[in-house]
């Protein structure tokens, strides 16, 4: 592939991604805002759940949002226990729906 394709897709990402991060941080989630991921990794304490699975649960029963457990990626799981993954190499639209239902969660 050409290097205008790989410009191309690293610039799709990084709107996504500056699409999705200012509605994570409007509700709550504190992000650790990737360089060259298609993904955010997110604290989730301020939502008062015990853990991450717990949370992932919640998300998809009541919010309609998917996401990755945190404590899937270490290898001590405790270690992200309080972490979430969103994955935002989506499209437009189903950003914004999910903007739009996490918006119904609480600070």
């Amino acid at each position: 592939m050409p290097a205008t394709y790989y410009q191309g897709l690293a610039e799709g990402y990084r709107k996504r991604r500056d699409r999705l991060i200012p509605v994570l941080e409007e509700v709550g989630f504190r992000c650790f805002r990737p360089r060259g991921a298609y993904y955010v990794m997110t604290d989730i304490s301020a939502f008062a759940f015990e853990n991450d699975l717990e949370f992932t649960k919640y998300l998809v029963k009541e919010i309609g949002v998917a996401v990755v457990p945190g404590s899937s990626f270490y290898n001590d799981p405790r270690d992200g226990r309080q972490q979430v993954r969103f994955a935002f190499c989506k499209r437009d639209e189903t950003l914004d729906a999910a903007a739009e239902r996490l918006r119904k969660l609480k600070k």
